[in-house]
């Protein structure tokens, strides 16, 4: 299959050095590459007058499509029209060798997907599940994780997700693709990752990145699959592994992140759910001041005291905004 790569970056030369460097040495190699840059300086663009890369087309974008959406809706526009999947990658992540090989055979095995998610395999640590059950683990096939502590207390107050992991629940803040183990199975799902995404081409006939998300675009990438996953099935290979750093650089400030994570958050549950409950409204709001709580637990509990702050008032600010001034859906 004829599949292209398109990386949307910002302000990330060493990063993405290393991406490609990956790329480089898988055993199956995208036909075109699309660097997107939308850096506001020229340490990007030096990288690619220093280094070479097969098949590699780099676009540096002006301030109007700057953006993780506005990128991605250019990169799009640019793919060949022999192409068949277009493949997303954040320019902080770093590829197993057969990435890409794995991830297309999917495409051979699941005929009727319109999209197939990587798997992100340096962040949590898995084992098989061999033991009694606790509340201090996540079990789901067979495999067991560390529950993390938001969980633990979300089962106090009776807010426990009513999704698997990889779907949304009634009230949203679900468990993500994370909570899927490292079986080296297909698990169907209807959020994918936008960095580590991969889309049959013509699904951008009629869908688009909403440039409702500016700048970072946080949850860009539920509201692109949400829509996407109500036309067809949507896919996560565990064994298309790739490992996800989080570079620092490029990132808003955590007012501004706290801000949309209520905002966006809110936005891409009622992407789902027009018309919810009023006990899934509750839910969404009694989750959202529980979360923001132990945020702003963290001041007392970690060394990043600022950060801790400043994100919990942005949290606070932005759920506070839903009741005066509540995101337009598109």
């Amino acid at each position: 299959m004829n599949f292209s790569l398109i990386i949307c970056t910002y302000m990330r030369p060493q990063p993405l050095l290393r991406l490609l460097q990956s790329v480089k040495e898988q055993t199956l190699y995208p036909n075109t590459i699309l660097i997107i840059d939308g850096s506001t300086d020229e340490l990007t663009e030096a990288v690619f007058k220093k280094n070479t890369f097969k098949n590699v087309s780099y676009y540096k974008v002006d301030e109007a499509n700057r953006g993780l959406t506005k990128q991605r809706n250019y990169g799009i526009n640019l793919v060949n029209d022999n192409i068949e999947i277009i493949c997303f990658l954040d320019d902080d992540t770093i590829l197993r060798p057969n990435y890409f090989e794995v991830l297309m055979d999917t495409y051979k095995t699941k005929p009727q997907a319109l999209a197939v998610g990587g798997y992100i395999d340096n962040e949590v640590a898995w084992q098989p599940e061999q033991s009694e059950k606790d509340h201090y683990h996540f079990y789901y096939d067979g495999w067991k994780r560390t529950e993390p502590s938001r969980f633990r207390i979300r089962r106090i107050f009776g807010l426990l997700p009513d999704a698997k992991p990889g779907f949304m629940p009634s009230f949203s803040h679900g468990r993500s693709v994370s909570f899927l183990p490292p079986s080296g199975k297909i698990y169907p799902v209807e959020q994918l990752m936008g960095g580590v995404a991969s889309y049959r081409k013509k699904v951008f006939d009629t869908l688009s990145f909403s440039d409702y998300f500016e700048g970072y675009g946080l949850y860009e990438d539920a509201d692109f699959s949400l829509r996407l996953s109500k036309l067809g099935p949507l896919y996560i290979n565990t064994a298309a592994r790739l490992a996800h750093y989080h570079e620092d650089s490029g990132r808003p400030n955590q007012y501004k992140y706290g801000k949309m994570v209520i905002r966006n958050g809110w936005y891409v549950w009622r992407v789902k759910y027009d018309n919810p409950s009023f006990k899934a409204r509750f839910k969404w709001h009694a989750t959202a001041l529980l979360l923001t709580s132990i945020r702003f637990l963290n001041v007392f509990t970690t060394s990043n005291k600022k950060a801790a702050l400043t994100e919990s008032c942005g949290r606070m600010v932005g759920w506070l905004s839903l009741f005066i001034n509540k995101p337009k859906l598109k």
